[in-house]
């Protein structure tokens, strides 16, 4: 079912761009809470889900988003949107690895149904991908996508206002060859989430998730190629070094999950083909670490566990005792493998470790081991010298400005505005210290601040180690909720002059939506007059000319938005007055750019038959406007004032604001109801006139009707069409409703195509 996306209660402050008050203080530095982490790492992935969301998903500041994918679901990959399916397959398995191997601690822990509800939701979209003679292995458009900076949930309308197709950036990759990395990798994941999840999910799902398995491994072992796969777009940003890796990894995890020795056999034919040590041709790799694009020794582990040969548990422990003796540590602990992202190479050495030591090297002293995987998991969670928590929300000291578009929710396309990212995007785990154990909370160096899918997967999957050796019960009232960091509607005005003939007042309709980020149809505000000296004049105050010099939404009038509404003189209260505009179509303002996230409405008031006598100082609405001229920024751009006497109405509903009698709303705590984003028409209407296109059977063909194709085809139980709409629906000249016959309405909506 797609996320409810409902009211909420807020108590925030309007706070100032460089302050966030609202990060807890948690555990202290010395005693980790392994529960909290692991209950946060969880929340995390919920952070990243794409498509129609689950009924389940908590984060209070995501909505519906890519409906256009044709696969829908899944995980963007970092602070990105594209669903790369290398490392979101890598990092599936690693969370089915940690579950399978330690459920106990986590079903204590109190978290277990999170956890299955996560792995579970990233399984059903790696089986979607699997079409039988082809596997899609990429949703989305790399290049196109790191070309705009915003929330996720406004995905098609920064992308056409950077001048990009929304079906480009969400371009899908598919082949039945020449992937075998990739391929290998979602055989992997499903069959060791088969694994993990038997006994907690129904034996259907199970027994599918072993058949696409089964069917994708047989694809990537047919082709024994990377050469499609490294020839994409998928290359400038998850390249594969090698892919027998991969199908050494898979073959394992279908042998654990089947029982059916011909995995077992097909992971032996894989061994001459591993990676070997430089300069010694005889001697199986046993350097670098597991991580995406390395399952080697993950593989070798699995492998040493299925055959039980003394001379592959002989490999893992030469591993181990690498990563141990030879791998520099930042101040003493932390395994530093590579700098960029250094903690998530180092979480997952650390869970390698655990398991090797609990399964294949029980027998000899561990201890040397164990010291090592809890120093990882330690450090990251802020045992280290500056009591750094490299956890967003975990600890007294936790990182905050990840990399991450959407936990940043920027209004105009720049990843420096605002300072602070808006949301807290508890659990992820950021890149980590340098080498020397400086780091710096900053955005825009990804290095150390980057977030991503991978990052968390050997982290989640220690933590599960953790739990079962020291237990502890996760918060059942988290999350919390966020507050507001002001407003997310409201009005900038600026007095452009002011005569004894009227006033010339600007207005910019402001949206920095970030809970969800969203459009919203009807913004309005009202600009309050005290009119007794037109009555003293003997005119009428409704004889005053309200003169629009200025409707920036007239500019997208061509796609399809409806101008300004302006009321004209309107009676509040005795000598009081307003004009009252209102924005018909949320697409007039926008937080996506700088030109989108504002839109201005000038107007000029003229004393009657263009006398004198007019008196802006007694209007309510100027009492903080009037003779201000703003403030310029860097640019020499000038901002309005933000005054609570301009109020701002959303559905005719006061939201933020006071009005002359005192009734007032702080755009906080008014209960807003917000659609998801495209918003679409769902109200059937009847219609005994077929119209190719119009799915919501309202007489016109729009993206309207894309978007509610793909949310019907999403969820039929909650997303209805007509009988008659139905019938419209179906325009892509094959027989049934499906997410094609949505691309072919937009490319008529576009004028692609000019008929259906």
């Amino acid at each position: 079912m797609l996320k409810k996306i409902t009211a909420g209660a807020f108590s925030a402050v309007l706070a100032g761009s460089m302050g966030i008050s609202n990060i807890p203080a948690v555990c202290a530095a010395d005693t980790p809470d392994y529960a909290e982490a692991l209950q946060k790492s969880l929340y995390f992935y919920e952070c990243q889900q794409a498509g129609p969301l689950p009924e389940w998903n908590r984060v209070e500041w995501r909505a519906d988003s890519t409906m256009i994918d044709e696969v829908k679901g899944g995980w963007y990959d970092a602070g990105d949107h594209v669903k790369f399916n290398l490392p979101m397959a890598y990092s599936a398995s690693m969370l089915a690895w940690g579950l399978y191997q330690y459920p106990d601690g986590v079903e204590n822990s109190g978290e277990m149904q999170n956890y299955v509800n996560n792995l579970e939701f990233v399984l059903d979209y790696l089986a979607e991908c699997d079409r039988g003679d082809k596997v899609v292995y990429q949703v989305g458009n790399g290049q196109i996508d790191h070309t705009w900076w915003g929330p996720v949930e406004l995905y098609q309308y920064g992308m056409e206002d950077n001048g990009t197709s929304y079906e480009s950036a969400r371009a899908i990759l598919s082949a039945s060859e020449g992937c075998s990395a990739v391929f290998g990798g979602m055989a992997a994941a499903l069959a060791a989430g088969s694994c993990a999840l038997d006994g907690r999910i129904s034996d259907s799902k199970i027994k599918s998730y072993i058949e696409h398995a089964e069917n994708i491994f047989s694809l990537a072992d047919a082709s024994k190629s990377d050469a499609e796969y490294n020839n994409s777009d998928a290359s400038g940003f998850y390249r594969s070094s090698h892919f027998y890796d991969e199908l050494f990894y898979a073959a394992n995890w279908l042998y654990k999950a089947t029982g059916d020795k011909s995995y077992l056999d097909k992971a032996t034919g894989y061994i001459p083909n591993l990676d070997k040590e430089l300069g010694n041709a005889s001697q199986l790799k046993y350097t670098w670490c597991q991580c995406w694009d390395d399952v080697m020794q993950g593989g070798m582990l699995l492998y040493a566990q299925n055959t039980g040969e003394q001379q592959y548990i002989n490999h893992v422990k030469m591993h181990v005792d690498y990563l141990v003796n030879d791998v520099d540590k930042v101040d003493g602990k932390l395994a530093y493998i590579s700098n960029w992202g250094c903690a998530r190479y180092a979480e997952t050495a650390a869970f390698i470790s655990a398991v090797a030591s609990d399964t294949i090297l029980k027998d000899i002293d561990t201890s040397a081991y164990t010291a090592f995987y809890e120093n990882q998991i330690n450090y990251v969670l802020g045992d280290n010298p500056d009591g750094q928590s490299y956890v967003v929300g975990y600890g007294e000291k936790p990182a905050h400005n990840a990399h991450h578009r959407t936990a940043h929710a920027s209004w105009k396309n720049d990843i420096y505005m605002p300072v602070q990212n808006r949301h807290i995007l508890y659990g992820a785990l950021v890149g980590g210290p340098n080498q020397d154990g400086s780091y710096e909370d900053d955005r825009n160096n990804y290095i150390n601040n980057e977030v991503a899918t991978d990052y968390n997967a050997g982290f989640t999957a220690i933590l599960c180690k953790m739990l079962d050796k020291y237990g502890g019960t996760s918060d059942s009232s988290f999350p919390p909720v966020e507050e507001h960091d002001g407003p997310e509607f409201f009005v900038e005005a600026l007095d452009k002059g002011v005569s004894d003939s009227g006033a010339t007042i600007s207005f910019k309709v402001t949206n920095h939506t970030a809970w969800p980020a969203r459009i919203q149809d009807n913004i309005s505000f009202r600009y309050y007059m005290d009119l007794s000296e037109i009555k003293a004049a003997g005119k009428s105050p409704e004889s005053v000319v309200v003169r629009c010099d200025r409707d920036q939404s007239a500019m997208y009038s061509s796609k399809g938005v409806k101008n300004a509404e302006i009321s004209g003189i309107q009676h509040y209260k005795d000598d009081i007055y307003y004009v009252e505009v209102n924005l018909p179509d949320g697409r007039a303002v926008m937080p996506v750019s700088e030109g989108m996230q504002q839109c201005e409405i000038l107007l000029a008031f003229v004393f009657p038959d263009y006398g004198s006598g007019w008196n802006a100082e007694n209007d309510f609405s100027n009492q903080e406007i009037l003779g201000k001229t703003g403030k310029p920024d860097e640019n020499g751009s000038v901002s309005g004032i933000v005054t609570k006497y301009i109020p701002v109405y959303v559905n005719g509903e006061l939201y933020y604001g006071e009005e002359p009698d005192g009734t007032s709303a702080d755009g906080n705590t008014s209960p807003v109801e917000k659609p998801t984003s495209p918003p679409v028409n769902t109200t059937e209407k009847p219609s005994d006139k077929y119209m190719a296109g119009d799915a919501n059977c309202d007489g016109e063909v729009s993206v309207a009707d894309a978007t509610l194709i793909l949310q019907y085809c999403g969820n039929k139980d909650k997303y209805h069409l007509t009988e008659q709409g139905s019938i419209n629906a179906d325009v892509d000249g094959t027989a049934g409703i499906s997410a094609v016959d949505a691309l072919t309405i937009m490319q008529y909506d576009a004028g692609i195509i000019d008929k259906l």
